[in-house]
């Protein structure tokens, strides 16, 4: 499967598209004005302790405190890790209190590992990493880790070995090889050893005279983290339309990864990057509630706070043969369009499915294997329950930032996010029943109704005969003025 990766810069915002076999599969966007901090080091201090939750509030600077839960406090994770890695439980003694390791006011070095979302702060831990192209350093560990997806045995052991031949006597901290590290040569995992080093000397040196609340590392800017972590082996091209940041990517490739060089293309077309392979269009459609299937079935995504729920209808498809058939074939096709999806859109946590029935329980296995095959994919972890007998699957995906729709969107301030809005005659019913509150409380000569166009339409065509009935009711008149500007769903009861 060929890849090509896109990067759009602008003063105002960087995005990255990510196109396999010339469909877009994701988007990363990052704005100048409110960049992601996931990977940022802070020096921080403990603003609040909170007992009951054995967390804390760590102020980093940001408008709202940061979350650190005690199990992210490097002191409790060791410990525990000890345990664990001596054959004993995590459960073999009571867990530390927040209160026994944190205090108010103490200060704290931690590193962001999820931006804040909607209404919550960042979430922090003190057990440092910092990822290069092919390691991640763990300053304050001794191990060794290796992806799992890395699956041949015998080139586990080389690149653990590399790794420890790599490694300085008196060396502190572990290491962690990423996927991508498979079939490198020693000389590059050195590199990236190095590279790690600086970083975190350079680190320590900010730490020791650090104020509260600053920033101590801050992590690359967007086109670069793609450089680091979007380019693979499959990847053909990487094409970047700013010829500043194509000269940035090019002297980062030669120090970092080399044999990327010379697969990064300055774009110097009058067409814009991301009309090639439709990237803007398919950007707008991922927006949309409802995701058309080639077959004629389609998919309705909803996301709230809570979870994503992602249904799955045959629509206009009939099928061939049988309706058994038919439902398969909608489900199966379905799969590789949900775990596009959910790379385009970036959703996160909890993600529940309805397939359509399906009463063969070879034709329900089936699905569930495509979908996880197509999950696979997925540089995001993801979590797959077996079907339930409703035809529910539960998905977790690793959520680090905010969704694609969240980054681009915003609640629309009619219906506050609601997604419907009260029909006129609702509208018009709450405003008589105002009026009959208002008549009983205080004696007005008359009343005027402020409204939408819409409504007053409605009150004096369909509903002038209750408004009539209403006035006679009351004894007072009702006069009816327009406000062009006011929504469906906004009125006003003045009393004159």
């Amino acid at each position: 499967m060929s890849e090509e990766i896109l990067i759009n810069v602008t003063p105002q915002e960087s995005r990255v598209a990510v196109v396999e076999n010339g469909v877009l599969q994701e988007v990363h966007i990052e704005r100048t004005r409110n960049r992601g901090i996931v990977g940022n080091v802070y020096m921080g201090r403990v603003s609040r302790i909170l007992p009951g939750m054995q967390a804390a509030f760590i102020d980093i600077g940001l408008e709202r405190a940061a979350f650190l839960h005690v199990s992210d406090v490097r002191s409790v994770g060791s410990a525990a890790q000890t345990r664990i890695a001596s054959g004993g439980s995590n459960q073999d003694s009571d867990p530390a209190a927040i209160g026994d390791v944190l205090h108010d006011g103490q200060p704290i070095v931690v590193q962001v590992v999820k931006d804040p979302l909607g209404t919550k702060g960042a979430r922090v831990t003190t057990h440092i990493t910092l990822p290069a192209r092919y390691l991640v350093y763990m300053p304050y560990t001794k191990h060794i880790g290796i992806s799992q997806k890395i699956g041949d045995d015998a080139e586990r052991e080389r690149l653990r070995a590399a790794v420890k031949s790599a490694m300085d006597e008196g060396d502190e901290g572990g290491y962690i090889l990423r996927t991508v590290a498979e079939a490198v040569s020693d000389e590059e995992l050195r590199t990236d050893i190095r590279y790690l080093r600086r970083v975190w000397l350079a680190i320590q040196d900010r730490i020791k005279g650090a104020a509260p609340c600053s920033l101590l590392h801050e992590d690359l800017v967007l086109a670069l983290r793609a450089m680091r972590d979007l380019v693979r082996e499959n990847v053909e091209k990487v094409r970047i339309d700013s010829r500043e940041s194509y000269h940035k990517a090019r002297e980062f490739a030669r120090e970092f990864i080399p044999e990327v060089e010379n697969r990064i293309e300055y774009y110097p077309g009058e067409r814009p990057i991301f009309d090639l392979y439709s990237v803007e269009d398919e950007i707008k459609k991922a927006l949309e509630r409802k995701v058309p299937l080639k077959s004629g079935g389609y998919l309705i995504i909803d996301q709230t706070e809570a979870m994503t729920t992602i249904d799955v209808n045959t629509g206009a498809y009939v099928g061939r043969k049988n309706l058994e058939e038919t439902l398969f074939k909608t489900n199966l096709e379905a799969t590789q369009t949900i775990a596009r999806q959910l790379r385009l859109r970036n959703l996160g946590g909890m993600i529940i499915i309805d397939f359509i029935d399906m009463a063969d329980s070879d034709h329900k296995r089936q699905v569930l294997r495509a979908l996880e095959k197509a999950l696979a994919r997925d540089r995001s972890k993801t979590y797959m329950t077996e079907m339930s007998p409703l035809g529910l699957v539960e998905i977790t995906r690793k959520r680090i930032r905010e969704s694609l729709e969240h980054v681009l969107c915003e609640p629309c301030p009619v219906c506050k996010g609601r997604s419907v809005l009260k029909t006129p005659q609702t509208v018009c019913y709450e405003i008589f029943r105002e009026i009959l509150r208002e008549a009983r409380q205080f004696d007005a000569d008359k009343y005027l109704v402020l409204a939408s166009p819409t409504v007053i339409d409605l009150l004096l065509d369909e509903e002038s005969t209750s408004l009539v009935q209403l006035q006679e009711f009351i004894g007072k008149s009702v006069t009816l003025q327009v406000e062009a500007h006011y929504n469906q769903e906004q009125f006003d009861v003045v009393l004159l």
